[in-house]
């Protein structure tokens, strides 16, 4: 049970000063509501009495004031220690998980469904919060309660009745364990079926357009309709053992009292109870009847947090093949390849087969190559962005596993074939990988990229917000906008995936005389289908199934008469044409 709770340590040990006054201040709101029934116990029975001083008749409603200001002032108190707390170990404990999944590779994100990792960093959170703020509240209450009442009644008024009044409480612990066990399945089934609805909306609105357009809404909803109501049957399931529960445990604790009326009736009727000690109980059987109703608000709220902690625990424990070691920084950037193989998990066929190669500073490199081949594994595997075994790759003589992960990443500068833009202003994306804004610096870029003009004929030039995604542009728009980030950055080694696919051949050639003077000084990797944006590079590479084809210059390779060289033809051939569409590598 204790290892479920491993994470949480570093909070709750310098935290546990806040809970354990929260507590103490809980105790003390507990005892002053069990002074109340003494306060009516004693006014009844001097009422009754003989030599009752109506002068004296003040004392009892200002004691009862008294309690009922001590009690409200307390439960103040607590509520800060105890739920402040609580809120803020969520909030601690939200930052923790977000920091733990941006740590992790993109291999982990291969297999994960958006759904779920917002149904942990939403309603596993809250549960987790809503154990450890209203259930330590209500288990102090439960256990207090039950404990200083049932002794009050034993030893202050009356021993025979307390015990048989106490009868039916066990009936609650063996009803609490029984369906203690139910609710927590039932409310992993709960969260599970969140985590699907929401990745089915999520997954909906992020493709609108394309529903919209091969006019899909009716199946869409139909689809969104079913993991709806799979979430309801999963709710309704955990809601009616639940709404079982809660009342058969009241019911349970209402026999107490029925107990109480009639034995304890007839004790003040033969003499052996005042009628102020019988008022007294009956008051304590229903504070009583409260924390015993708590226990199955108490079961429910921890078994969720519980849940909901183990489901968060599974991905604080998951570990990131990633190496990062040393604090070392590279004195050149030549980027050499020693027979680079590479898999991915659970991939019968590896995506790149025995490669060696190198890149000298400053130089550039064409990638070219069927979908499918390796192209964007292979500039990922320079990035960083999966592990790769020792001694394949090598940047400054020195294996890449020997620096910093970050330190490698900060060489480089990735415009990714996907192109994703943040619903933020247009400047904020191009200056994302500083997060500073250089107005001057962001248009150099950006007339660079050949989208400065673009971006000034919207209302708010540069200070546009983009849609999620990007959606209120083009995909070209988008393409050039992700370059001109890259090329804000500065990085030494820039990296084009397959970038320049969905602007025109006219923009490309603009794109490419100024990538010219930015290449100067810096590494260059262009992955494209065309051979129009590569031919000016210092080498081309030729991928099919993970193998290296060929390697060298335009023209040395056109010599080879090659895979290359068939290509090249077809795409004259399209040209000549006028054919659109991506050429066949077939032989």
């Amino acid at each position: 049970m204790f290892h479920t709770f491993r994470y949480l340590k570093d909070f709750i040990v310098p935290k546990r000063k806040k809970y354990l006054l929260g507590i103490l201040t809980l105790v003390v709101v507990d005892a002053l509501q069990l002074l109340t029934p003494q306060i009516v116990k004693s006014f009844t029975d001097s009422l009754l009495g003989e030599g009752f001083d109506p002068g004296t008749l003040w004392i009892y409603p200002v004691l009862v004031l008294v309690v009922a200001l001590g009690v409200a002032l307390s439960r103040y108190v607590w509520r800060i220690l105890i739920i402040l707390t609580s809120r803020e170990m969520e909030y601690w404990l939200r930052n923790r998980l977000f920091e733990k999944l941006t740590a992790l590779p993109q291999s982990y994100y291969h297999h994960q469904k958006t759904g779920d990792l917002m149904a942990h960093a939403t309603n596993d959170l809250n549960a987790i919060r809503m154990a450890f703020g209203p259930g330590i509240i209500m288990a102090v209450d439960a256990i207090f309660l039950t404990l200083m009442t049932i002794a009050i009644m034993a030893v202050n008024l009356n021993l025979r009745l307390t015990l048989i009044a106490l009868i039916p409480m066990p009936v609650i612990t063996l009803v609490v364990l029984f369906f203690g066990k139910i609710i927590q399945q039932r409310f992993k089934a709960v969260q599970e079926a969140f985590s699907t609805l929401s990745d089915r909306v999520q997954e909906s609105f992020s493709g609108i357009r394309v529903i919209k357009s091969f006019n899909q809404e009716e199946k869409d909803l139909a689809a969104f309709n079913e993991a709806n109501f799979a979430n309801l049957k999963s709710n309704m399931s955990l809601v009616r053992i639940y709404g079982f529960m809660h009342p058969f445990i009241g019911f349970i604790s209402t026999l107490s009292l029925l107990v109480v009326l009639g034995l304890g009736g007839t004790l003040v009727i033969d003499g052996q109870l005042t009628l102020g000690e019988f008022v007294a109980f009956i008051s304590y059987i229903q504070i009583l009847t409260w924390p015993m109703m708590a226990i199955g608000f108490v079961v429910n709220v921890l078994q969720r947090g519980i849940t909901s902690l183990k489901r968060i625990n599974v991905i604080l424990d998951s570990k990131s093949e990633l190496v990062s070691q040393g604090n070392l920084s590279p004195d050149a950037l030549d980027i050499e390849f020693k027979g680079l193989s590479f898999t991915y998990p659970g991939s019968p066929q590896p995506a790149l087969r025995n490669i060696s190669m190198s890149i000298p500073e400053g130089s550039s490199l064409g990638i070219l190559g069927p979908t499918g081949c390796g192209k964007t594994t292979f500039v990922n595997l320079i990035a960083r962005l999966f592990q790769v075994e020792p001694g394949q790759i090598f940047i400054g003589g020195r294996d890449i596993l020997e620096y910093p992960i970050e330190t490698v990443r900060e060489l480089i500068g990735i415009v990714p074939q996907d192109n994703f833009l943040f619903s933020t202003s247009i400047e904020e994306n191009i200056a994302f990988a500083t997060g500073v804004v250089n107005k001057e610096a962001v248009l150099d870029v950006a007339e660079k990229a050949q989208i400065a003009g673009e971006i000034h004929s919207l209302p708010k030039g540069f200070a546009t917000h983009l849609g999620e995604k990007g959606v209120n542009l083009s995909g070209g728009q988008k393409q050039r906008t992700a370059i001109a980030r890259a090329l804000y950055k500065n990085p030494k080694i820039l990296v084009l995936d397959d970038s320049l696919s969905a602007v025109d051949t006219d923009t490309e050639e603009k794109i490419l005389s100024h990538f010219k003077e930015a290449m100067k000084q810096r590494t260059a990797i262009v992955v494209s289908h065309r051979i129009s944006t590569l031919k000016t590079l210092d080498r081309i590479m030729v991928l099919d199934e993970g193998r290296l084809m060929e390697l060298g210059t335009h023209e040395a390779l056109l010599e080879q008469r090659g895979m290359y060289y068939r290509i090249y033809q077809k795409q004259l051939l399209e040209e000549t044409l006028g054919l659109k569409g991506e050429v066949s590598y077939e032989s």
